[in-house]
């Protein structure tokens, strides 16, 4: 493919990231009011949020798998085509029952959105070509997690549109994503038998889905150390052992057990599973910090994180021209990993007086070493696998960096209220003033509008110590990704596109299917037959 061509039908996929990012990232301010309007509770709140993540992160193993033996640009259309329904559902719900399913209706669109982009890319791209792209995915990525909040804002504080534009929002773009692949993306249909591993699907799932809730809900609807949390990683983990059982012993499995054979598979996995942590777990909780320790409106909360997105933008961009110019790309992975950790290392100074400029700063200096490192662990491990496997590879990756970006939250967020709970008594006592006193009690968060001066100033500071707390918690997860990089084995760019290797290794197998059936010429000896 020419570069327009490659341009044009990444115009499609392009749009198609740019929804399922937006779909998680759009409510994260909005969430409160829609809450309040259905007059839900905030066990409620907790699954809105967790639903569509847990419907993205257990389904990503699974497109990739299917992105392996069917079309994958229909993949493609059909978890946009998921995404607008359930995007339509949210819209127009009238209860929280309703709301929650949407979510995982967009969740399992988002999933696919995920896993196959990347695994597209593979394929119509050479990697020694891809990073320039990649890093324009990267600036799509960083538009799409820090713009959501500042778009969803914006819609909640404007009168005549409100809440339920958060979901229809996404709606014209994945329709646009639809028309563009339909129009510009050309995928030869690769027809072979295939079957697919329903139980192996089964069990990941179920396994999966069961450690994502017990992170998800721990320290919020029950304690870490309940029957709750016996029940289900107990639950989860025979899953997963019966899932990897099962796994190794099917023709076609969901997830290739060989791959983590492969150095650079297993250790990008690894930086990415850290990489989520770090970034995700810490970066959920800025929008709350802009709001509650600072005092800012949703609005302004989302333009405060623009430091953040340029410079994510910027790096991604300039690293990926730099990567396909060069053709080399491990010191871009390292110095990506050590700017992120020492960003993290910046933000954990943070506290309620801190100077935007200085924050702005910190921010910057994590978002570019984001920007370097996380697009280009795909290139990386995309590089080193076998045309067959570039789906399960890439899906690898996307799943435990969102695996990682679950846990991160979840743990960090109880870590969060935990420490706000602390320092907030500990205010209180100094100021002399009773627990409970019109702060924030049994673990909700507080309307800043409705405190009096005093305790508002106990709140500020509570928020903006714990939160500066998090990042310090956050930062040696993302050393370990450094550590991880570091033993990744450079290996020189492909020049060829997946569907091109696919072809030359389609080939070579024939082949060689074609040699060893041959009769031997005449007069030729037989070889020896190996002694047992």
């Amino acid at each position: 493919m020419s570069d327009r061509q490659i341009l044009q039908a990444m115009s499609g996929l392009m749009a198609g990231m740019f929804v399922s990012i937006l779909a998680g990232t759009v409510v994260a301010n909005a969430l409160p009011r829609i809450i309040a309007d259905l007059g839900a509770s905030q066990s409620s709140y907790t699954w809105v949020v967790t639903a569509e993540l847990l419907a993205m992160t257990a389904t990503v193993p699974l497109w990739g798998k299917l992105a392996d033996l069917y079309n994958q640009k229909l993949l493609l259309q059909i978890s946009l085509g998921l995404f607008v329904v359930g995007s339509l559902l949210a819209g127009f719900s009238h209860d929280v029952s309703l709301l929650i399913f949407s979510r995982v209706a967009q969740g399992i669109g988002a999933g696919g959105l995920t896993a196959l982009a990347q695994v597209v890319m593979a394929a119509v791209i050479p990697p020694r070509r891809l990073g320039k792209y990649a890093g324009m995915f990267g600036a799509v990525f960083a538009v799409g997690t820090v713009a959501g909040p500042l778009i969803g804002g914006v819609l909640v504080d404007t009168s005549w549109l409100g809440w339920r534009w958060c979901f229809f929002i996404g709606v014209p773009f994945a329709l646009l994503a639809i028309v563009l692949l339909q129009r510009t993306l050309k995928l030869p249909t690769v027809r072979r038998e295939a079957k697919i591993d329903y139980l192996g699907a089964f069990l990941i799932v179920a396994g999966v889905s069961a450690l994502l809730i017990w992170v998800s809900l721990a320290g919020n609807s029950f304690d870490w150390a309940s029957w709750q949390t016996a029940a289900l990683t107990g639950g989860g983990l025979v899953l997963l052992v019966a899932a990897v059982f099962v796994e190794s012993r099917v023709p076609e499995p969901i997830i290739p057990l060989g791959i983590f054979r492969n150095r650079t598979v297993t250790l990008t996995t690894v930086a990415s599973l850290f990489v989520g942590l770090a970034m995700f777990g810490g970066t959920v909780f800025l929008s709350q910090y802009f709001q509650i320790s600072l005092g800012k409106s949703p609005t302004v909360a989302g333009l405060m994180s623009l430091p953040m997105i340029m410079g994510l933008l910027v790096s991604s961009t300039v690293a990926g021209q730099l990567i396909s110019r060069t053709g080399r790309w491990k010191a871009y992975l390292v110095a990506g990993g050590i700017l992120m950790t020492a960003g993290l290392g910046l933000l954990s100074t943070i506290g309620a007086d801190t100077h935007f400029g200085l924050l702005s700063l910190y921010m910057a200096v994590m978002g570019v070493g984001v920007g370097m490192l996380m697009q280009n662990l795909v290139l990386a491990a995309q590089n080193d696998v076998a045309a067959t496997e570039l789906g399960a590879a890439t899906s690898v990756l996307s799943f435990f960096r969102s695996l990682g970006g679950t846990i991160g939250t979840s743990v960090l967020g109880a870590i969060l209220a935990s420490r706000v709970a602390t320092e907030m008594s500990k205010g209180l006592q100094e100021a002399g003033i009773p627990a409970g006193g019109g702060a924030a009690g049994h673990g909700a968060v507080p309307d800043m509008t409705t405190l009096p001066a005093p305790i508002r100033e106990i709140v500020e500071h509570a928020y903006g110590t714990a939160t500066g707390e998090l990042f310090l918690v956050a930062t040696p997860f993302a050393l370990l990704a450094v550590l991880a990089v570091l033993f990744v084995k450079e290996k020189p760019l492909k020049t060829t596109s997946g569907m091109e290797r696919l072809a030359e290794e389609s080939g070579a197998a024939g082949r060689a299917e074609d040699d060893a059936a041959a009769p031997l010429p005449t007069g030729t000896p037989a070889a020896p037959a190996e002694k047992a």
